[in-house]
Order: structure tokens, then sequence, then C-alpha cells
């Protein structure tokens, strides 16, 4: 809990300081890592603002305080038709970010999440003002490059590995979601060890608490199996409806229903090729749905799915739906994957790299076996509460923000003017 106070005493006390959250890929507090992040530093008794884009549906509102955090939103439209797209996207972002930042005034700290990894152009402007610049990554934006486009390492993969180099240099304090990344931040930005923090994404415990399982979701099959995620081209959907036919075809099963719940830009052709695959009277495409409808499905779940294929920054990042199916203590069929292999241990079973059949084999060896999918469940959950807690990020982040402060007075000392510079000491 973070009303120890001995924990705020040691890392992070934010009393009488600013912090400002930079977001450009999602709204807030949709994005659930970031939302943590902004309450676990409103609890540290910071004053805690955000700039990010507004959503379409939700997070719609240009300004909003919720829970003490006051959010500046702006309206940006999301990249199509190719590089072309993402300047256009990328200019608006940064000149609404500049301007919004502006309007905060001086901060602390500047906490930026990429990608991309363009965010630290406004951060430089903000540490000329005094503020200390936080670099939270949440991807790898070059592997993410070779991964998402299958471009090779062209000119705009040297372009995107120098913005990331800029963003390093730039960061007095570097947050990594997990190990793998940690050492990229070190090997590959050059950080020191001490100012390179694992602040793990955790999933929102109270979100994902189970409820009694509803059997008429099962669309009269005797097993219900479960995708949830963004279905963008690099996550595997297309892996997982090719196993699914596989696991019909091959394996004889048809005594099981699938629903696959959220969106991406992948999701129209993850319908259609579903279609091609003769799995449309088996599959559910849900699109976002609201989280108890989330919960129900997931609590009636028997196996859920984390097809994610082995790629330069799948290998090296940790899923979210992993460790949400292991909040509601669902078994897991995944591809060998070095982080998935962090996150769930024995909470899933794992077939090798881009193994369609070997995938589908999993999830029928898992259907057959009610007491192992019984025992992954409940590891999955003692994971979630023990190591992989959000308890044990709160200290790494205020650990983080309290070593990116050291020897820095607060901006409100003095009674800095808001609307610009902190007075000349």
């Amino acid at each position: 809990m973070l009303g120890d106070t001995s924990l705020g005493d040691r890392a992070g006390d934010g009393r009488g300081r600013r912090a400002l959250v930079l977001v450009e890929n999602l709204s807030v507090p949709f994005d659930r890592r970031v939302w943590q992040e902004c309450t676990t530093l409103r609890d540290a008794g910071w004053e805690v603002h955000v700039i990010c884009p507004r959503g379409e549906k939700r997070d719609t509102e240009p300004e909003a305080v919720i829970d003490g955090v006051r959010i500046h939103r702006y309206p940006l439209r999301a990249a199509t038709g190719g590089p072309a797209g993402y300047l256009r996207e990328y200019g608006s972002a940064l000149w609404h970010t500049a301007r919004l930042a502006r309007k905060v005034g001086p901060v602390d700290v500047v906490h930026a999440c990429n990608p991309p990894d363009l965010l630290f152009l406004p951060a430089l402007w903000l540490k000329r003002r005094g503020a200390r610049f936080v670099f939270d990554q949440h991807d790898l934006v070059p592997e993410l490059y070779l991964s998402r486009f299958d471009r090779g390492q062209d000119l705009l993969y040297r372009a995107v590995c120098a913005l990331e180099r800029r963003t390093y240099r730039a960061a007095d304090v570097v947050l990594a979601t997990n190990e793998s990344y940690r050492d990229v931040a070190l090997r590959r930005g050059g950080k020191r060890p001490e100012d390179v923090f694992v602040v793990r994404s955790a999933p929102a415990v109270d979100r994902f608490q189970p409820v009694p399982p509803e059997p008429e979701l099962k669309r009269g099959k005797p097993h219900l199996l479960c995708y949830l995620g963004v279905m963008g081209p690099q996550d595997g959907v297309d892996y997982a409806l090719r196993a699914l036919a596989k696991l019909r075809d091959e394996f004889g099963r048809t005594d099981w229903h699938a629903v696959f719940v959220g969106a991406g830009d992948a999701f129209d052709a993850m319908v259609e090729l579903s279609g091609r695959l003769g799995l449309s009277e088996q599959v559910q495409f849900t699109g976002r749905i609201p989280d108890a409808d989330l919960v129900r499905y997931l609590s009636t779940a028997d196996v859920c799915l984390s097809p994610d294929p082995h790629n330069p920054l799948n290998d090296v990042s940790t899923m979210n739906k992993v460790l949400e199916y292991m909040a509601m203590g669902r078994p897991i069929v995944s591809f060998d994957l070095r982080e998935a292999r962090v996150s769930a241990g024995d909470a899933a079973v794992y077939a090798p790299a881009n193994d369609e059949a070997e995938f589908a084999g999993l999830i029928a060896l898992l259907l057959d076996d009610p007491e192992r999918r019984a025992q992954m469940g409940k590891t999955g959950q003692e994971r979630i509460s023990g190591p992989l807690s959000w308890r044990n990020s709160q200290a790494s982040l205020l650990a983080a923000y309290a070593a990116a402060c050291r020897d820095q007075a607060p901006v409100s000392a003095g009674g800095p003017n808001r609307a610009g510079r902190r007075p000349r000491s």
C-alpha cells in the first residue's frame, strides 16, 4: 500500500513537486500502465499532469481531472497510407504536445512514454527549463519497425535507431518494462545501471476479478477459447486462426467456440481470414467491449491464446494479455518467447516458435486435462499477486523518480509562475 510513509520517504516523495507525463500512442486513462503510474505518483504526493491524444469513443474531453490527475488531450488522426501518414500523425502530436506543455508550465519531471521516440524533443525544451527527463520505454521502436513493416534495415530503420539514441542520450532516467529492455538500455543506449529501473506492467487487479462462468457464452460447445488484445500485423491473430483451422482439420476437434476480443488495424483482415478458413461459425469477433463483458468471457474461458509470433520485438516484450489471463486464473497457450516464459512460467504451455500445428496440439492437450488447466490458472494468479504484482513496480517507479530528482529543488520553491518559467535563483 502507498499509505506506507516509509516508502514515500525513501523513494520519490513528491510533496511540492510536479510531473508531466507525455503519451502519443493511447489516450489516458485508457492506457492502463500510464494510469497506474499516474495514480502511484499522485499517492506519493506528486501533482500529476498528462498530455495525450483524445480517444474515439472514450477519453474524448479536451481536458479532465480524474482522481486528482489533470489530463490535457489533443485531437489526433491515426496514421494511414504508409510513412507519410506517420509523419503527419507525429508532426501533429508534437505540435499539440508543445502547445499544451507551455500551458502546464514548469515541472520537476517530464515523463515521456514511447512509441514514437520523438517525445525527447518537447522533453529537451522542458529540460532547459529545469525539468528532469524520465524515458518510459514501452516498446523497442527499431524492433517494432522490423517486426511490423518487414522492410529490413533500410533508411527508415536507421532513422528510428538514431531517434532512439537521441532519446537515451537526453534521458536522465530510463524505465524499462522488463530485464530484456533494461539490457538494451544499458548495451545499446549506453545508460548507467543505476539510471535504468525495471517498472513492469501489471494488470489492474480490481479490473480482473473472476465472476461465475456463463456456459451460454460457449455457444453450445463444451469449451471456450479466448484471445484478448490488440489486432495489429505483429500480434499473431492470423497464427491463432490458422492454428484453430488445424485444430479442426488435423485434430478433428470441433468441441470449442472461440472469441477474439479487441480491435486494431488488422481487425477487418482477421475477420476476412476467419471466413476464408471456414471458421465463421466457430469464431466470434467482438471488437472492444466493456470491462464487465471482458471479465465474463475470461471467467468462462477454458484456454486463453497468446499467439504472438517470434520476431525481434515479441521475443523481448512483455505481453499485457498474458498478465491479464494470469490475473483471471486462465491457462495459456503461447509460442516460445523469451519474455513470455519470464512472465508466465508454468502458467503457460509453449509451442515452438511460429509452429501453428504444435500450437493447435497444445490447445487440444489442455482441453482434455481440466486438472492441469486448474493448476496452471492457480500458478498464474500466484505470480500476479507475488513477484509480478504492481506493488513491486510502484517501489521501482518511485525509486526512479527519487534518482531523477536527486539534488533538485522543487519548482514550487519560491512560487513558480505556472504559465511560464521559474524565477531565476
